[in-house]
């Protein structure tokens, strides 16, 4: 999983950008990141692809409100409202935006992204696919109850693997603690102005969870078998689709007039 998934940008900073709270320039920035300029493909009224700019202002004045993300997986095609096409695309992703507007006429955004050049001198060019969506109402996951998922996965995935004997005689509950502690003050938020707080924080912890997962995916701790292997990932499995739910609550909660502080 991303630490911060493209659709996340595009869902953070056209959400400011269509609550006018910051300009196109700065918006299109925060999202491109350093890429080279994103294209979009599938546009309706558009028989190519135009650039990021013209698009949101295109969607803007369709009826476009603002936007979600999806962190869809196999088995649990989170934030996905579909039709199939859509729905197939965003799971190759791994991700997608969706817009909020009009009633009948919704649409899902799939980036497509391609490094290229030698080594050293790489490029990244990204194409947001543009898909016919469903118009249907969000079901979830919201802010707080992503919250305290979150927080309970991760309570839950420690103690499992204590009882387990797989974390090291302690070590596990030791790297957790240290990546929670530890915090990322030196990085700016991903989230964009009109976030409330709480998001923020959520999105905060995510990250420090996706850090451990990355972690734990290339350590097996004390396990020694196959059987204790599989324990250790199970017991990682809740923890993953908490941490995705807690991202898709965060992103969204500027839609969420309950969110605010």
């Amino acid at each position: 999983m991303l630490d911060v998934p493209r659709s996340g940008a595009l869902v953070a900073w056209g959400n400011a950008l269509l609550s006018g709270r910051v300009g196109p320039d700065e918006a299109v920035a925060r999202i491109t990141h350093g890429d080279e300029p994103h294209r979009v493909a599938g546009l309706p009224g558009e028989s190519g692809e135009v650039g990021l700019s013209l698009a949101l202002g295109r969607l803007r004045a369709l009826g476009v409100t603002g936007l979600r993300l999806s962190l869809p997986v196999p088995g649990d095609p989170l934030g996905l409202p579909g039709p199939p096409a859509f729905n197939d695309a965003a799971l190759d992703a791994g991700e997608a935006a969706v817009t909020v507007g009009p009633h009948g006429h919704q649409w899902g955004l799939v980036p497509e992204g391609l490094v290229y050049g030698p080594e050293g001198d790489q490029a990244t060019r990204v194409v947001w696919r543009v898909y016919e969506a469903a118009d249907r109402p969000p079901a979830g996951p919201f802010l707080a109850e992503a919250d305290r998922e979150l927080a309970g996965a991760l309570r839950d995935a420690t103690q499992a693997l204590m009882r387990l004997d797989v974390a090291g005689t302690g070590a596990w509950a030791n790297t957790v603690a240290a990546v929670l502690r530890g915090g990322r003050d030196d990085e700016e938020s991903p989230l964009a102005p009109g976030y409330p707080a709480r998001a923020v924080r959520v999105v905060e912890q995510a990250r420090r969870v996706a850090s451990i997962l990355a972690l734990a995916s290339g350590d097996h701790g004390a396990a020694v078998n196959a059987f204790e292997m599989a324990a250790r990932a199970d017991s990682f499995a809740p923890l993953e689709r908490a941490c995705r739910r807690a991202l898709v609550a965060a992103f969204g909660a500027a839609l969420e007039p309950s969110a605010a502080d």
